[in-house]
């Protein structure tokens, strides 16, 4: 059993963007800027703007933290997404949800300019992504795609199942896993209604979890020599541990990892990936590199 260690891999995507942002400066270039929009106060939200914040500063991107309180208007929200969109030197921004229940998440995600839309939640990213044209893919797939490739993890005409048909994670990484550039292999999309899902895992190469229940992957659903994903990451009561909390993820790791080829901890596996894609994006969009003006 290989683990794959999302922190380390992270660490070395965000060196490496670092030293091409430095020859991008080196010879005139212009640093590349994320803007991050936060409202409230959730706790999960404040640790990853934070974590986002840290992880410009290793990359060497100017950042620009933009706070307000939960009960701002949805109409003071979009006036702040439109000067976002109308100013020349900030290359992506990101509206971090949830957002409070007053206010159209998809009314505001709409309201981002694609072509600064490093979540890749604009409607316009997701189709490009889905017919396979170059876009913003959202962070936690492009991240999970970025693993399976740096590990050498073989994935053409391999049997992947998604466990999860969220519009943030299930249904992107299902999009991606099969095309040909991306994953090759034969997809099947399991929820909390499929039949049989015991079954469709059991004869899966490779299983993605992120259905959001905490050790809903058990041993017996997982064949010997599989790879497993784990994208949950769920707060659970813990009162050995200072914050009362520990993260736990979709899979009950300590007796499925002994079956597996290759495994995601949780926390370390998919978490820091999710955040080094966002700055893969950035960068990407720093360069102008998908909707240069023609």
């Amino acid at each position: 059993m290989t683990l794959i260690d999302g922190k380390a891999t992270a660490a070395a995507i965000k060196a490496e963007i670092a030293e091409e942002v430095r020859n991008i400066m080196a010879q005139g270039g212009k640093q590349p800027h994320l803007a991050a929009v936060l409202v409230g106060h959730d706790g999960g939200s404040e640790t990853y703007v934070k974590n986002k914040v840290l992880a410009c500063e290793a990359c060497g991107f100017k950042s620009t933290l933009i706070r307000y309180e939960d009960d701002i208007t949805e109409q003071e929200l979009l006036e702040c997404v439109a000067k976002l969109n109308a100013d020349d030197d900030v290359d992506g921004f990101i509206v971090q949800l949830p957002l409070p229940k007053h206010i159209n998440e998809q009314r505001v995600i709409e309201a981002i300019d694609y072509r600064k839309d490093v979540d890749g939640f604009h409607p316009i990213n997701v189709g490009r992504m889905a017919i396979g044209l170059p876009c913003f893919i959202s962070a936690t797939p492009l991240g999970i795609i970025t693993l399976l490739k740096r590990y050498g993890i073989e994935t053409s005409g391999k049997k992947c199942v998604v466990l999860g048909r969220s519009n943030i994670v299930g249904k992107p990484m299902a999009q991606l896993m099969m095309q040909k550039e991306y994953g090759d292999a034969t997809v099947t999309v399991c929820h909390s209604r499929s039949q049989n899902l015991k079954e469709e895992c059991r004869g899966a190469d490779i299983i993605i979890a992120a259905i959001g229940k905490p050790g809903f992957v058990t041993e017996d659903m997982v064949k010997q020599g599989a790879v497993v994903i784990d994208v949950g990451t769920t707060r659970v009561p813990d009162a050995t541990r200072k914050s009362g909390f520990r993260l736990s993820g979709d899979v009950d790791f300590d007796n499925v990892a002994e079956k597996c080829s290759f495994i995601t901890p949780v926390p370390g596996g998919v978490g820091p990936m999710t955040i080094c894609s966002l700055m893969k994006n950035t960068l990407a969009a720093g360069k102008k590199e998908y909707y240069a003006e023609k």
